[in-house]
């Protein structure tokens, strides 16, 4: 089992979150801003419409895992696959990935881990999460500037657990694509149509943000109050 030494600590592959809670919103953005976003990692945007691709902006708290308790937030875009180009077919919406073009976490040890192990574009920030009612809400702020303010509503339960092998993750950094293998196992989860507010701050992210077209209607959001992940060693795509 590979294994590496991180701030002093041992982290053995692969990475596992015990429990964690996840809500997050996916919105259609046109396609070409978001191809200027994501232009230095060398991917290409999946458009699941002419013209239309897929923003998806998550935040998750890590209550049990191999790297600590800590917050997150993830903004994230489909993809498609390296080396695939032409229109895609309905088909091919099957094979897309997610590349993770940022990902704040509110604790030092994490962003050290992920940035190594994976290449994760993991930056220190504020990150308070409201996770008490049936409405989830994350508040960010990186360098005392207010980044969003979003609200998940709750949405309808998914009966059961879900064991799912997700879309592929994607990250770049100092030069180098990677493919990130990892699964997860759902729990009480719901979805909805729509279901999220933002507000955004003035921080040059949400600059980025609103250059998408944001705020606007999700196409759906989510919350699953308990998820177990596994995180394999990354791969360069």
């Amino acid at each position: 089992m590979a294994s590496h030494l991180i701030q002093g600590r041992t982290v053995g592959m692969p990475v596992r979150v015990r429990d964690a809670e996840i809500c997050g919103a996916f919105y259609p953005v046109r396609a070409d801003a978001a191809r200027a976003v994501i232009a230095y990692s060398g991917l290409d945007v999946a458009e699941v419409l002419p013209g239309k691709a897929v923003c998806v902006l998550l935040f998750v708290d890590y209550r049990d895992g191999d790297l600590d308790t800590y917050h997150e937030f993830g903004m994230a875009f489909l993809v498609r696959p390296p080396g695939v180009s032409g229109p895609m077919r309905p088909a091919d919406l099957s094979r897309t990935g997610v590349f993770v073009h940022w990902l704040p976490v509110d604790q030092q040890f994490t962003l050290e881990a992920g940035r190594t192990l994976w290449g994760f574009p993991k930056e220190l920030a504020d990150i308070e999460l409201r996770l008490g009612s049936p409405y989830k809400r994350c508040v960010l702020r990186k360098d005392d500037r207010l980044v969003l303010d979003m609200l998940v509503k709750p949405g309808v339960p998914v009966p059961g657990a879900t064991v799912m092998a997700p879309l592929d993750a994607y990250t770049h950094r100092e030069g180098v694509t990677r493919r990130v293998p990892w699964s997860v196992r759902a729990r009480g989860a719901r979805v909805r149509p729509a279901g999220a507010l933002i507000r955004l701050g003035n921080h040059p992210i949400a600059k980025e943000l609103s250059e998408l077209g944001l705020p606007k209607r999700a196409l759906f959001s989510m919350n699953v109050s308990r998820a177990e992940m596994v995180f394999g060693a990354a791969e360069e795509a």
